[in-house]
């Protein structure tokens, strides 16, 4: 049973930096796509950023430059570095994972990583994160 469990989230004011991590266990194939999404209060869901099996990464356009994703594998973790945090990335952060297809969708498509559709199989239960002015 897949399970993704996020942690670092909290409450911070403007220009910060946090790292958020998700925690995967029980992904077996060696094909993957692994990412994030966030909800912003009162907004849908968006894409935030990817990674796949052979470490290739997307980032939201409007997000590069301030947000990093990576993945360990020897340690199955999977992160999120956020710096110069700002008020308009409060949300609920979430890690999701699914077939290296969903990578390729977006890739192939040339749609930026935030339309990125949420269809992934597996969702951790989100971390908040607040920015205060």
């Amino acid at each position: 049973q897949v399970k993704l469990v996020e942690s670092g989230g909290g409450s911070v004011r403007a220009r910060a930096s946090l790292t958020l991590s998700c925690a995967v266990s029980g992904w077996t194939d060696e094909r993957y796509c692994m990412g994030w999404f966030r909800q912003p209060p009162g907004k849908e869901r968006e894409g935030v950023a990817l990674i796949d099996n052979d470490g290739d990464t997307m980032v939201a356009t409007s997000l590069k430059g301030r947000f990093t994703i990576d993945k360990q594998n020897d340690s199955n973790m999977l992160y999120l570095q956020i710096t110069t945090l700002n008020p308009e990335d409060t949300a609920m952060y979430y890690c999701v994972a699914g077939g290296k297809e969903k990578c390729l969708l977006t890739y192939y498509s040339g749609a930026d990583v935030s339309q990125t559709p949420a269809r992934f199989d597996y969702w951790g239960q989100g971390t908040q994160v607040t920015v205060s002015s």
